[in-house]
């Protein structure tokens, strides 16, 4: 199966770069009518207009060529049995929230704020990630 995947992987990107080249080579809407009027054209290598239509018949053949390759390498992928796990399927750890001692000591670091007079601030509840966190446990 590898090497079927590796073939199709070659024939596409050789069409892609044959593709590539072969736009790179055509000339624009405006050359052909001064070939039509004898600037030239006419000793080219394939005739007056017959560039044209060899240079846009095998951009289409190497257009369905790397299109028809696509499709298997898509279809292939799919087929393909899933070995691995995805990372969003893994719970998530939430972090324990921070205890708050009662001796006075203050949340903001460095800092220390006198026992007399103070309540002891609860720290705020982390959000659980997943429902299965929020079950109590015994």
């Amino acid at each position: 199966m590898n090497v079927i995947l590796t073939i199709v992987l070659a024939v596409q990107m050789l069409s892609a770069i044959g593709m590539i080249g072969l736009v790179l080579v055509q000339h624009g809407k405006g050359a052909d009518m001064g070939a039509a009027f004898g600037s030239g054209g006419s000793g080219s290598l394939f005739g007056a207009s017959g560039s044209a239509n060899f240079l846009s018949r095998s951009t289409g053949v190497l257009a369905a060529v790397f299109f028809v390759c696509t499709l298997l390498l898509a279809y292939f992928g799919n087929a393909q049995p899933r070995t691995g796990s995805s990372v969003l399927e893994g719970a998530a750890v939430v972090a324990p929230a921070p205890a708050v001692p009662a001796s006075g000591v203050a949340l903001i670091p460095n800092t220390a704020i006198p026992a007399s007079g103070m309540a002891a601030v609860p720290a705020p509840a982390a959000k659980a990630a997943s429902g299965a966190s929020q079950i109590p446990t015994k």
